[in-house]
């Protein structure tokens, strides 16, 4: 097998490589961010749930007798000064005692229950905002990583464009647009400026890409634009660095082969196969 073949084959691994990852990356990020939402959505109902409850021991503490019913206060009393001076046939102990409202041992067993329920809600709420910082932040810190990794691969100046193509992974087409209607010529696709806002950083472009026209409109500095072509096996990169009135500056990157180059490659020699189980 040639250097060539290993070259491309080292190459076509790579870029599979890359798209993997990328597309576990989106993958992982969409799942935080829906178990976050799952997460708010468990604390709005807890939330609900201990309102619920308040309401309910505020009834049940309105609808509490105030104290013990005042019969046996006035049993005890004497009826009148005669009684007083009357002896009495009863001892102490015969004394008939107050008794205990049953309704006030079911309203304190339902209270604490009550405050049983609420210690319980009050611990899974504690737990869910946890959850939610928790997972708020590694979403974070994919993001930041995906954003780093971003910020990598974008030329900002003249100077990391050389860098790129001295990387060999691309083929990088600078180019320098003024704001016109007539179409400019740029690799492999053909480009125009329509609009160029300094103040808002953002520029509007008209494409033709496979002999169709394409419009881009309202794009950031820096922000990279990704286009597909038939012969290529990836999108190109359309990336533009400074933006200034009625002008703006970038590169378009597109892959070293095309798909005729990669289609073309001879197959493996059939022979390869018997030395290698020989061996």
């Amino acid at each position: 097998m040639s250097r060539q073949h290993v070259l491309l084959g080292l190459l076509f691994c790579a870029t599979l490589v890359s798209f993997v990852y990328a597309t576990r990356e989106r993958l992982e990020a969409s799942a935080a961010a829906y178990s976050r939402d799952q997460l708010a959505a468990n604390l709005s109902d807890a939330r609900a749930k201990i309102q619920s409850l308040s309401s309910r021991l505020d009834s049940l503490a309105a609808a509490t007798p105030s104290g013990p019913a005042p019969a046996p206060v006035v049993q005890s009393r004497p009826a009148s000064a005669a009684a007083d001076r009357r002896p009495s046939a009863l001892g102490p102990s015969a004394r008939p005692k107050a008794k205990e409202d049953p309704r006030w041992k079911r309203v304190e067993s339902q209270l604490a229950e009550h405050r049983s329920q609420l210690a319980a809600q009050r611990d899974r709420i504690a737990q869910t905002q946890e959850d939610v910082r928790r997972t708020g932040d590694q979403l974070d810190g994919k993001i930041n990583s995906t954003r780093d990794e971003l910020n990598q691969s974008i030329a900002r100046t003249h100077e990391d464009v050389l860098l790129l193509q001295k990387r060999g992974e691309r083929k990088i087409y600078e180019f320098d647009l003024a704001k016109s209607k007539q179409f400019q010529h740029v690799g492999p696709i053909s480009v125009s400026l329509r609009k160029a806002d300094t103040k808002h950083r953002n520029y509007d472009l008209s494409l033709v890409v496979d002999d169709r026209p394409v419009e881009k409109q309202h794009v950031n500095l820096l922000e990279p634009v990704w286009i597909n072509l038939s012969d290529l096996p990836q999108p190109i990169q359309l990336v533009v660095n400074q933006i200034d009135k009625n002008r703006v500056r970038g590169y378009i990157s597109e892959p070293r082969y095309k798909n005729a180059d990669l289609g073309g490659a001879p197959p493996p020699v059939p022979t390869q196969a018997p030395v290698l189980k020989s061996r």
